[in-house]
């Protein structure tokens, strides 16, 4: 299992031993609370075309990006503020569900016909993008009167924005719930309904890092809420840190290509009772560039609380955490303003007291 910058390991999901991969997820898990992935089943060219279809998001009108609103509590558009001044981040919940990505790009683009040409950039995707590519931006910068091909090539990329959210959430998804998986392997626990009724989110983010922002923190010190999140960081513009829990000292995380980065998050550490590391971490402005990150969480339950099984619990570990929904942790964290996992405590055995009412 290598190191990446001597710090959090590196895992390959092609390990042909299953019992060991799992090992190496539960040990880096349980110790760092983050890992590095290879051989993660996602391709390079749906990366690289996930990261092109983020950035082009980002550059449409304010009053449209509004339009992604909360489906749940704080999970919809997030846009510069006095609290993020250098963060602005559009939210796609339930993004494994096709319905859910047509409906977040329906309010982004507005476009009634859009539904009957999908379906025939389903059946032939790549030769819209190849006609897009290599036909319509030649046509329209030799004859700038050739307005037609520029509102062609604008619908077609809104075929192509709707597919490769479609493609890569399924492609990040699947990967999520099968690390989920084999964690539970890895401690012998047995759940037939594990994972049911657990969404995921997107969060598509944007720093912009001005030479004035250098030295400051883009985003500040955090867990995140869910279970498990799957990060494609920036190749190009760094500053994402993670926290040692053992030291309490910094440690920066740079992405290498053809790499996802796992963060375990406070549903993770319920479940297993604290075993889990719900990693500490912000992100830092170290140079004057944009820098684009797509985060896929895997959250905990909406319709029902979440508790720790019955194998993390015995006379020697009692247990920890009152049971809890994600809506009903999301809410302590936003109502009181906790994010770097503090909200843990008003669900710890006894001090369930100082919960808020969850309506």
């Amino acid at each position: 299992m290598a190191e990446v910058n001597g710090v959090i390991p590196t895992i390959d999901l092609e390990e042909v031993n299953d019992q060991i991969l799992n090992e190496k997820i539960r040990e880096a898990s349980e110790r760092w609370g983050c890992f590095t992935v290879i051989n993660h089943g996602v391709s390079l060219s749906l990366m690289a075309e996930m990261k092109k279809t983020v950035r082009d998001l980002h550059e449409r009108p304010y009053e449209m990006k509004l339009r992604n609103t909360d489906v749940l509590l704080g999970n919809g558009y997030k846009p510069l503020s006095e609290f993020n001044p250098f963060y602005e981040s559009f939210g796609l919940f339930d993004m494994a569900s096709p319905q859910a990505v047509n409906s977040f790009c329906d309010k982004l683009d507005a476009s009634p016909d859009q539904r009957l040409i999908y379906l025939f950039y389903n059946v032939f995707d790549d030769v819209v993008i190849i006609f897009c590519t290599i036909i319509l931006v030649p046509i329209t910068v030799l004859d700038p009167s050739k307005i037609i091909n520029i509102c062609c090539l604008f619908f077609f990329w809104l075929l192509a924005c709707r597919e490769i959210l479609l493609k890569y959430a399924k492609a990040t998804d699947d990967l999520a719930r099968s690390l989920a998986r084999r964690l539970a392997e890895s401690y012998g626990v047995v759940e037939p309904n594990f994972l049911r009724g657990w969404p995921s989110q997107f969060r598509m983010n944007k720093y912009h890092f001005k030479p004035d922002s250098v030295g400051k923190l883009g985003v500040i010190l955090h867990t995140d809420p869910g279970f498990l999140t799957i990060l494609q960081g920036d190749e190009d513009v760094g500053g994402l840190e993670a926290m040692d829990n053992s030291s309490g000292s910094f440690f920066p995380i740079h992405t290498l290509p053809n790499t996802l980065l796992v963060n375990l998050g406070d549903m993770a550490t319920i479940w297993s009772n604290g075993r889990l590391c719900n990693v500490k971490h912000r992100v830092q402005c170290i140079e004057a560039k944009m820098r684009i990150t797509i985060a896929s969480f895997l959250l905990g339950p909406v319709d029902r609380d979440l508790e720790a099984p019955d194998e993390f619990v015995d006379a020697e570990h009692p247990r920890l955490y009152k049971p809890i929904s994600d809506g009903g942790l999301r809410k302590i964290r936003l109502s009181k303003h906790l994010h770097a996992g503090e909200s843990l405590k008003f669900i710890t055995i006894n001090e369930l007291s100082d919960v808020p009412k969850i309506d």
